[in-house]
């Protein structure tokens, strides 16, 4: 059985590696979620995450959506195209809302994933 760890080379940790993602200007839009990605000449994916004060004043809910974010992307990182992945929050979402954060994440992906494959 493999082990499913998010790892520090499955990170975006610096600000250069934001930005061109960033500025690379492709991106996917739900009702929670933004989704931006380049494809990387990496054998995996790598995620950063942007939660914003705006989304919710209280570190604890930014926290936990981040939280769920990461979950989400380390158990799908084997199906994920080796793309580097922002996702910025649009909307709070809390534990009621997880069933329909998993849909779209799932859905957001395999877009991604179909659109890398069809551009490399």
């Amino acid at each position: 059985m493999r082990l499913l760890r998010f790892t520090k080379q499955a990170k975006l940790i610096k600000t250069d590696e934001f930005s061109s993602v960033f500025n690379f200007r492709k991106r996917l839009f739900a009702q929670y979620l933004a989704m931006h990605y380049q494809p990387n000449s990496l054998a995996h994916a790598r995620l950063g995450l942007v939660v914003g004060k705006k989304i919710d004043k209280r570190a604890v809910g930014r926290n936990y959506m981040r939280r769920v974010l990461r979950e989400l992307f380390r158990t799908q990182l084997p199906e994920i195209k080796p793309v580097d992945l922002v996702i910025r929050v649009q909307k709070k979402f809390s534990k009621k809302d997880f069933l329909s954060i998993k849909k779209e994440f799932d859905s957001l992906i395999l877009k991604i994933n179909q659109r890398v494959e069809i551009n490399p």
